[in-house]
């Protein structure tokens, strides 16, 4: 899913360099290409996970570095990637942006083992950080008041069309090619969006722009980084490892010293002023919460439907699609909510109802029709977060106008961060949950010692486990059964976590956000 607040970014900068009228095309071309790789890549790689990890026999916490790097790099440094594009220049840092995103993707394409890969993805990442605001500035500083409404409406059209398609194709891709070429498959678009931005994209930059805030980037990064890595790397070394404890310490201390780095800075990347308003507060709060959910959500899913329902990595890929699609056939009918409602009461009942999804999504076990099992869930979540997405940007908007930019980045990077966050945390509970319950399964097999050793010690692959060779079919039904169970045992745990997430969204909603009226003016809301 995309993060709240993209369209929210494009309308919070003027208009500098009008573009011409037969330029329009080239642009929106351009700024839809380069947006489309990095939220493609974001949810595409999900879908490859249960291929790349047999390919590399690697454990949980390989794939969960796989999808972590990308998004901490990204979250972290989407705002500095701005704030250069507003003093170096926008189209050259879009350009640099999408160089650095090919050439990260030729390196995950070509890497021969795990570590080299989540390398290259890190890098990826970065080409993504810079990219990203620099496509939605592109079109902020290209198009005037009069045709700015019809280039996001093309923009946000084209953009989840391509994020709905792009993990049915990139599943495609995994199951009849390979999974290296849902990373190869970027240096066409990447060198067709170079070519179309060197000569029809203006260049624009912002000459009052103030200094970049490079201390307290770097803070913000070693503090999310040292909480990722503590976290993941607990399930493989153990909570008193001097590494894990060590990592979440640092992590902590930074993220503690960057509220007082950007107290005292004089261009902080974070205005904390801004969180004196509770709407504020309360719309990254919720996001907080909610987008945890989703990213957890999304992580999980597809190892489930690939390696324990037996789904194809194609099927897997168009499970969500409804979902997806769900969120961008009703954004118009959720902003007119909003107009008519106000944002409270969207925020408290989209939340609720995204939870009632969640909830839905811990009753299917192994087997059934997709139809009967995922489908209601899918939908129900979709609905709820067509809801949420419109009256959370519009929260998100009315700050004081002179900080809509920063407010609108700030939420954009918190949706980021808090994938990153709840993939290493409930991971966690994941595998925990999944041991516990194999453990109890395997106890009713009596199996043989030397053999129930080799499964234990395997058990950080989750459902991507390999069986010792030597075990008659029999005993490998059992097996493969009780691995089956245990997983879905651990998602359903996972997932009603979520669910309480999103109640927490909702209460959030209610206790943070007042009742009182706002700007309904298209400015506003971002539609």
């Amino acid at each position: 899913m995309r993060p709240p607040c993209d369209e929210a970014v494009i309308r919070s900068v003027d208009v500098e360099v009008p573009c011409r009228a037969e330029a329009r095309g080239w642009i929106l071309a351009a700024t839809i290409l380069g947006s489309s790789m990095a939220f493609i890549d974001s949810t595409v790689v999900n879908v490859a996970l249960p291929a790349l990890q047999a390919s590399f026999h690697a454990t949980v916490v390989d794939v969960q570095w796989v999808v972590e790097v990308y998004g901490l790099f990204l979250g972290a440094l989407i705002l500095v990637g701005g704030s250069l594009g507003d003093l170096l220049g926008r189209r050259l840092i879009f350009i640099v942006g999408v160089a650095v995103f090919a050439l990260a993707s030729a390196g995950c394409g070509v890497a021969s083992n795990i570590q080299q890969l989540i390398f290259a993805r890190g890098i990826q990442g970065v080409g993504a950080a810079l990219l990203v605001p620099g496509s939605l500035a592109i079109i902020s500083t290209s198009f005037d008041e009069q045709s700015r409404g019809q280039a996001i409406g093309t923009w946000s059209g084209f953009t989840a069309i391509t994020t709905a398609v792009g993990p049915v194709l990139g599943g495609w891709l995994v199951e009849h090619a390979s999974w290296r070429w849902v990373f190869f498959i970027n240096l066409p678009f990447a060198a067709a969006v170079i070519a179309i931005s060197l000569w029809h994209v203006p260049e624009s930059r912002n000459v009052s722009a103030g200094r970049i805030d490079w201390i307290g980037d770097l803070v913000v990064t070693l503090g999310l980084g040292g909480l990722v890595n503590g976290f993941i790397e607990s399930v493989n070394l153990g909570w008193s490892h001097p590494l894990v404890f060590g990592s979440l310490i640092v992590g902590c201390t930074c993220l503690i010293v960057f509220v007082f780095v950007e107290a005292s800075v004089t261009s902080p990347m974070v205005p904390l002023t801004l969180f004196a308003s509770p709407s504020f507060s309360g719309a990254n709060l919720l996001t907080l919460f909610l987008y945890a959910a989703i990213g957890i959500f999304f992580f999980l899913f597809p190892l489930n439907l690939i390696q324990v329902q037996g789904y194809s990595a194609t099927a897997a890929g168009a499970a969500a699609l409804p979902l997806i699609l769900l969120i961008f056939l009703l954004s118009r009918w959720s902003g007119g909510l909003v107009t008519r409602y106000g944002p409270r009461l969207p925020l408290i009942i989209g939340p609720l109802v995204a939870a009632l999804g969640f909830a839905l999504f811990a009753v299917p076990s192994v087997g059934g029709s997709y139809w009967k099992t995922f489908f209601p869930a899918v939908v129900v979540l979709g609905f709820g977060m067509a809801i949420t997405v419109a009256p959370l940007t519009t929260i998100v908007m009315t700050v004081d106008r002179d900080h809509v930019g920063a407010a609108s980045g700030i939420n954009n990077a918190v949706a980021r961060v808090a994938g990153v966050l709840a993939i290493a945390v409930l991971g966690i509970v994941m595998v925990s949950a999944f041991s516990y319950r194999l453990n109890r399964q395997l106890a009713n097999l009596s199996l043989p010692v030397n053999v129930l050793h080799d499964i234990k010690a395997d058990e950080i692959k989750l459902a991507g486990l390999q069986l010792p060779a030597g075990i008659d079919d029999s005993t490998t039904v059992g097996i493969r059964d009780s691995i089956g169970e245990a997983f879905v045992f651990g998602f359903r745990l996972v997932i009603l976590i979520c669910a309480g997430l999103s109640v927490a969204s909702a209460a959030v909603a209610w206790l943070l956000i007042p009742k009182g009226a706002f700007d309904s003016s298209p400015a506003r809301l971002g539609c």
